[in-house]
C-alpha cells in the first residue's frame, strides 16, 4: 500500500501532484553547521533533507539524519538513495524504522541497486552484473517490508535467507516509510513504478555519448521514453507513484546561452541539448519556474531535489512553487 502524501495522481494533467523540493546535501563539519544547515532547509520550505550514500568524503547517513531530525520539527529525512549491497535487510530496515520511529514519522525510505563500480572496488564489495545487482534490490525490499510488520520473518530467497527474525522498533508510519526507488533503466523503473511510493527517474544513457558514439535520443526523446516505460508498468491503483528528479545542473542567470556553454564540458553534453535536458534548471527564477510547470504538465515530475550544501540560492523558486 502507497502511502498518502497529500499529493494526487500525477498522471492526472488536470490535477497535477503539488509540488515538493528536497536538499541533497552530504558536508558538515561540526554538530552545529549541519544542524544549522537542516533548520536553514526546513525554513526555506523544502520538504525533505535527503542524503548521498557513497563511502567518499560524506557524513555517514543515518547518524546524520538523526542529528537533522533533533534539530528540525517537519523536515522528511532519507537517503538518495541507499546503496542495497552496502546494508544486510535486516539491519537497514532496523535504521530506517528507528529514524522513522525518532523523527516522529518523517523518515523516507529510499533504496538503489547501486553503480559506481570504483566504490565497490575500494571496499571490497563486489560489483556483479546489473542484473544480478536488481534481483538482490527485490528481495532486500521485500524482506525489509516483512520486517517493518514487526513479526517473525520467513524468506528463502536466492540472496537472502531470514529464519525469524523480527523488525523492532516498527516505524511510525505505516505500513512503512514511503519507499523511493532510484532508476534509469527499463527494468528498475518499471520495478519502481510496479512498487515504490515515488519513481526517482535517472538521467537516461540513451541522451549521452557513449564509446564514441553519438546519443540516440535527445534528452527530451529520452525521458519521453522513460515515462512511457514507466505508465506501462504502473498498477492501476488510482494512485501512481509520485515522480522524482534531481535537478542538473542548476544556474539562475539571465543568460542561459553562456552558462550552457560554460556547464555542457562537466555534463558530457553538447550547449544546445544541455538547454534541453528536463534535468537542467538554467535560467532566470522566472524561466526556470515556468519549466518547472511545463515539465509536471508533460511528464508528471512534481519532486525535485537539489543537490548541494546550500538551500539560498534555489530558496526563490522554492518559495514560488513549494505546494502549488
Amino acid at each position: 500500500m502507497r502511502q498518502d502524501l497529500g499529493v494526487v495522481n500525477p498522471v492526472n494533467r488536470a490535477q497535477p501532484r503539488r509540488f515538493r523540493f528536497a536538499l541533497n546535501a552530504s558536508q558538515g563539519t561540526d554538530p552545529g553547521s549541519w544542524r544549522r544547515l537542516a533548520r536553514r532547509t526546513e525554513a526555506q520550505g523544502f520538504d525533505s533533507l535527503l542524503i548521498p550514500d557513497h563511502f567518499t568524503q560524506q557524513l555517514a547517513p543515518f547518524t546524520a539524519l538523526a542529528s537533522a531530525a533533533a534539530a528540525t520539527r517537519s523536515l522528511r529525512l532519507g537517503m538518495l538513495v541507499a546503496c542495497n549491497d552496502f546494508r544486510h535487510p535486516v539491519a537497514h530496515a532496523k535504521e530506517i524504522a528507528t529514524l522513522d520511529l525518532l523523527s516522529n514519522g518523517r523518515a523516507v525510505w529510499g533504496m538503489g541497486a547501486g553503480w559506481l563500480e570504483p566504490e565497490y572496488r575500494q571496499a571490497g564489495i563486489a560489483f556483479d552484473p546489473p542484473g544480478v545487482r536488481v534481483d538482490r534490490l527485490v528481495e532486500s525490499i521485500d524482506v525489509m517490508r516483512a520486517m517493518f510488520r514487526g513479526t517473525p520473518t520467513q524468506f528463502d530467497g536466492t540472496h537472502y535467507q531470514i529464519d525469524g527474525a523480527a523488525g523492532w522498533p516498527t516505524p511510525r508510519q505505516t505500513p512503512h516509510p514511503p519507499l523511493l526507488i532510484g532508476a534509469q533503466a527499463r527494468r528498475l523503473l518499471s520495478l519502481a513504478a510496479r512498487t515504490a511510493d515515488i519513481v526517482g527517474i535517472g538521467p537516461s544513457l540513451m541522451a549521452r555519448s557513449l564509446f564514441g558514439e553519438p546519443p540516440t535520443h535527445t534528452p527530451e526523446e529520452a525521458l519521453d521514453e522513460q515515462v512511457r516505460w514507466i505508465d506501462t508498468a504502473s498498477p492501476d491503483l488510482g494512485r501512481p507513484a509520485e515522480r522524482n528528479m534531481v535537478a542538473f545542473p542548476i544556474v539562475i542567470t539571465p543568460d542561459r546561452g553562456s552558462a550552457a556553454r560554460r556547464m555542457a564540458a562537466p555534463t558530457g553534453m553538447e550547449p544546445d541539448m544541455l538547454l534541453q535536458s528536463p534535468h537542467a534548471w538554467i535560467g532566470t527564477v522566472e524561466q526556470i519556474c515556468e519549466q518547472l510547470v511545463e515539465r509536471r504538465q508533460r511528464w508528471g515530475i512534481s519532486f525535485w531535489v537539489v543537490p548541494g550544501d546550500d538551500p539560498d540560492a534555489t530558496a526563490p523558486i522554492v518559495a514560488r512553487l513549494a505546494n502549488t
